[in-house]
């Protein structure tokens, strides 16, 4: 199976040479904790525990699966004790407040961090993933009280945190949501209902879970309008913050999974248990916006670690799998026929792997630095602030959750292919890349969800095609800055010819919609491929001018790491960027060939 090796380099390139995060965190009120000897600390330390404590047990995580009986969940060996040493090491508290006992630096940190763990292993990070954002909603929404409460322990990771949203009658669509509050005397709520897909709902791993949970008032209005948010603890908390006496919500199953089987998938059932409402009643899934962009952005992490992880399992067995001989002459003539890398079809699935691992990255290490200036609001107390950030990584988050993960899933399957048949058999670890990918296009709102937020909400409702013509506008600049660059002035007639299309298509469609509603859904998964296509390009073209200019001024790194940037990105403009065309044909065709066919003619046999 793959050995994981934390790819520090291209992190460090990401943010010493690309972003130049000390100067991002200069700019922020927490900014001046994370010097750059802090921050090779938690480079460090992050890469020590997922090679040698996280990646180890991910193979034998999966074989064994999380185990249940009668309410309690178990999981796989040595799932607690790397756990126990996750929470010594004061991993969960590395980005929230120190008034709660953690270290109080920027998010990005953690978003650096939890992409080195999801890679080493994803259902583990799972875990602490979810408290993550239970964390993020009870420090906007919640009550002095209830971070005084949850925060501390929440923080620490002796506690751990889930969200509770879907039920058996509804997936995406939370206004059809059921479990019910009813309010009592004191001030608390009982919760009735049953809540399905719920990531760390149950487990061995910390002494409490606290779930964050939709739920209806008696009065509330019908759909999202009447959706309020409760805290619903596991266990009582006591006032010296240990555990009292067990809530009436109880594990009913776990699911049997295709993929990140290490990672307990609960049914829950709340039977009169007590709750606390988070926020103002009937807006609670304003609320659970901000747990969802958390998970969103998580998620598309989880796009770039399955890319990385399959690439580094591909990469060494390409390089010593012998098979045929290349079709330019003999590369290992003292050998019965050449390594498959030096076939051009191959490196065409190692390159894939390459360009959208790195790529991705790029791309969430830049919206990093959206959630840094948009958490900075939060803490500074400047809803202002906050808000202007928000709508900026609104843009980005369905691109990065669709788009990254369809791109994840494909290079896993690439991993695979590299392999052939070996790649099917479970002891070369490729296939288990592949199925634990697969959840990643799915949950947090599938592709089309995604699809249909960017499209129709952000770029058509929202903003009428304005964050496109922004977003643009900077590429735009960019390309003005590199015409006068021999090297550089592919990339920016490229991006030019991009910006322009983006802008003419997105037109286009919002004048279809008018007389077309159905476009809107019939374009929208088009659009949003577009959209990734055109936006990774962007950072491969930035990171192409960065390595040039390394190259002549001189790097940190060997030049022939800048020049295999540079060469990555040039695969992506001729081999994967025209794509976007294919893409852009699609979106503009009317919907009428999706629409026309009636419901039972799709079939004649059931």
């Amino acid at each position: 199976m793959p050995t994981y090796k934390a790819p520090l380099r291209d992190v460090r390139f990401l943010m010493n040479e690309m972003f130049d995060f000390q100067a991002h965190f200069a700019t922020l009120s927490n900014g001046a904790l994370a010097d750059s000897d802090t921050v090779d600390m938690i480079l460090e330390g992050t890469a020590d525990l997922c090679e040698n404590v996280l990646a180890p047990i991910y193979q034998s995580g999966d074989e064994e699966g999380c185990h249940f009986d009668n309410g309690v969940v178990t999981t796989p060996k040595g799932y607690k004790a790397a756990y126990d040493q996750f929470v010594q090491g004061g991993w969960q508290g590395l980005s929230y407040p120190e008034q709660y006992g953690g270290q109080g630096l920027p998010m990005s940190l953690n978003l650096v961090k939890s992409e080195m763990m999801g890679t080493a292993n994803w259902s583990f990070t799972m875990y602490p993933g979810l408290s993550s954002g239970c964390m993020n909603t009870i420090l906007q929404y919640g009550t002095e009280e209830q971070k005084d409460t949850y925060m501390p322990k929440l923080v620490e990771g002796t506690w751990s945190g889930t969200m509770c949203l879907t039920e058996p009658q509804c997936g995406t669509d939370l206004g059809q949501v059921k479990t019910r509050a009813e309010p009592e005397a004191d001030g608390t709520y009982k919760i009735f209902g049953t809540k399905i897909f719920i990531s760390a709902g149950e487990h061995d791993l910390a002494e409490n879970i606290i779930h964050i949970v939709l739920a209806r008032l008696p009065d509330a209005p019908k759909g999202t309008k009447g959706i309020s948010l409760f805290i619903v603890p596991k266990f009582m908390p006591k006032a010296d913050g240990t555990i009292g006496e067990r809530n009436p919500v109880t594990c009913g199953s776990i699911e049997h999974k295709m993929g990140i089987r290490a990672s307990a998938t609960a049914v829950l059932n709340f039977d009169g248990a007590v709750g606390y409402l988070i926020g103002e009643p009937n807006k609670g899934l304003n609320a659970m916006f901000t747990f969802m962009n958390t998970a969103r952005i998580g998620t598309a992490v989880q796009g770039i670690a399955h890319a990385e992880l399959s690439y580094q399992g591909s990469l060494p067995y390409a390089k010593e799998r012998m098979s045929m001989r290349a079709l330019s002459g003999k590369k290992d003539p003292d050998k019965v026929a050449d390594a498959i890398i030096h076939h051009a079809d191959v490196r065409r699935l190692l390159l894939t792997q390459k360009a959208v691992a790195e790529g991705g990255r790029a791309m969430i290490y830049y919206a990093a630095q959206l959630a840094d200036k948009m958490t900075d609001g939060i803490l500074k107390g400047d809803h202002a602030e906050y808000e202007y950030w928000d709508d900026k990584l609104g843009f980005y988050t369905p691109i990065l959750k669709g788009f990254l993960t369809e791109m994840g899933l494909e290079s896993a399957n690439l991993g695979m292919q590299v392999f052939g048949g070996h790649g099917y058999i479970k002891e070369h670890g490729m296939e288990q890349i592949v199925r634990d990918a697969r959840i990643s296009t799915l949950y947090e709102g599938t592709t089309g969800i995604q699809a249909l937020d960017l499209l129709g909400r952000k770029v058509l409702l929202g903003s009428r095609g304005k964050v496109v013509r922004d977003f643009t506008g900077d590429i735009l600049k960019f390309c003005g800055r590199q015409a006068s660059h021999k090297n550089m002035r592919g990339f920016a007639w490229d991006l030019t010819k991009i910006c322009a299309q983006w802008n003419t298509l997105t037109l286009r469609l919002m004048l279809m919609a008018r007389k077309d509603r159905d476009v809107v859904s019939s374009a929208s998964n088009d659009y949003l491929m577009y959209s990734g296509y055109a936006m990774m390009a962007y950072f491969w073209a930035q990171m192409a001018a960065k390595s040039f200019e390394l190259l002549d001024k001189g790097g940190k790194e060997q030049p022939e790491f800048y020049q295999a940037k540079i060469q990555t990105a040039e695969f992506f403009f001729e081999r994967l960027l025209p794509r976007a065309q294919g893409h852009a044909e699609a979106m503009i065709k009317p919907s009428k060939s999706l629409m026309q066919m009636d419901i039972s003619n799709f079939s004649f046999d059931y």
